[in-house]
């Protein structure tokens, strides 16, 4: 993800310039300079209304005692969003727009919302590999012996945290 981030802000000041040289040569710098001031301010405008509906919302949600979800959500993108359209630049104040118009936040929502499910897939993963992967066992917990300090204690290292309760582990193939 660090990698992914480093090279976005990068690539991404490359990216700007180019698309703004291109556009310029196809519609002349001071049409360029006066596209880029206009979709400023449209996208401030946007961004205030829209940020002003999203704090009202949220509001309401947490007047209401429930839990806001969406609400928390729509107005992180419409924070995003107006970060990228403060940013000079097309392909920015694209992505910007995305996050801020209102029929197309649900649709970013939902797709930020389905790459965070799976970061957090992954991580669980490496946390608790399931049965037959290095480390795990049954039930998916990623320890092989012991729990934290207290497989070390049983073996003259560092003591255990906590109470100890002495007791005896049974197990279904010893009863037999």
């Amino acid at each position: 993800m660090r990698r992914l981030l480093v090279l976005a802000f990068l690539l991404m000041p490359l990216l700007e310039i180019y698309v703004i040289i291109q556009v310029g040569s196809v519609i002349g710098g001071w049409w360029t300079v006066l596209l880029l001031f206009a979709e400023s301010a449209f996208g401030g405008w946007i961004v205030q209304r829209e940020g002003r509906r999203a704090w009202r919302e949220l509001q309401e949600t947490f007047g209401r005692g429930a839990v806001p979800g969406r609400e928390l959500a729509d107005a992180a993108l419409v924070l995003v969003g107006g970060v990228l359209l403060l940013t000079p630049g097309f392909v920015s104040d694209v992505l910007g727009f995305l996050f801020v118009i209102p029929f197309t936040r649900p649709l970013m929502r939902r797709l930020l919302a389905g790459l965070a499910a799976k970061r957090v897939q992954r991580a669980e993963t490496r946390m608790f590999p399931p049965v037959g992967m290095a480390g795990g066992m049954p039930g998916g917990f990623p320890f092989e012996e012991g729990f934290g300090d207290r497989g070390a204690a049983r073996e003259g290292g560092a003591a255990p945290r906590g109470p100890v309760v002495q007791g005896e582990v049974l197990r279904d193939d010893d009863r037999a």
